[in-house]
């Protein structure tokens, strides 16, 4: 239920990347909810190398991250493969956020805007300025209604109660009353966008 990170680490990213991808098979309809980076899904290779780069220097964990990369990246293909639907909610200041180089938070939001294209992929921007109803949370990722994983600074909570569940539900759900989609989803990444140059 409690995955310490630096306990799962403890021999390097790519094997704890590599284990989840079964866990990530068997779900049909993902509910992801993200505060602080994209998620897995939507990274590009500079993004998950910057971003894991740093979670390793701040763990202090072995560095593989030249071989977690690769691992992280092949659950995207899950979204070109089975009867998956991914509902992704964006806190637009995650689009802001430049993890890595200039140049590869472009390409990774140019590829954000690629998959908005993909019909398993509903991407939902949370606008900064707009009127709260479910306050900032962590980042959760909802895997069908059987599970939910909550990513914090030190741990990895896997929710299995239904109740908490059916919570993290009802937050999605207030949570994408406040997002904006389609073009005006678009606008705000290509804002995001033109402030990096």
């Amino acid at each position: 239920m409690y995955q310490e990170w630096r306990r799962r680490n403890s021999s390097g990213m790519r094997l704890a990347q590599e284990q989840v991808i079964s866990d990530y098979e068997r779900t049909r309809l993902f509910r992801i909810y993200v505060s602080n980076v994209l998620p897995g899904f939507f990274q590009t290779a500079e993004y998950a190398t910057a971003l894991m780069q740093s979670i390793t220097d701040f763990q202090g964990t072995p560095n593989d991250v030249a071989a977690a990369v690769p691992a992280r990246l092949a659950r995207a293909q899950l979204m070109y493969t089975g009867a998956r639907r991914f509902a992704v909610l964006i806190e637009e200041w995650v689009l802001r956020t430049r993890i890595g180089s200039s140049e590869d938070m472009a390409a990774q939001l140019g590829h954000l805007l690629t998959l908005m294209s993909l019909p398993s992929v509903s991407i939902g921007v949370i606008p900064a300025g707009c009127s709260r109803t479910i306050w900032p949370l962590e980042a959760f990722y909802l895997f069908d209604d059987q599970r939910v994983a909550v990513e914090t600074l030190t741990a990895k909570l896997n929710v299995l109660q239904p109740r908490e569940i059916a919570d993290y539900a009802r937050a999605f759900m207030g949570l994408s009353g406040m997002a904006v989609y389609g073009e005006k989803a678009r606008a705000l990444i290509a804002a995001a966008v033109a402030s990096l140059e």
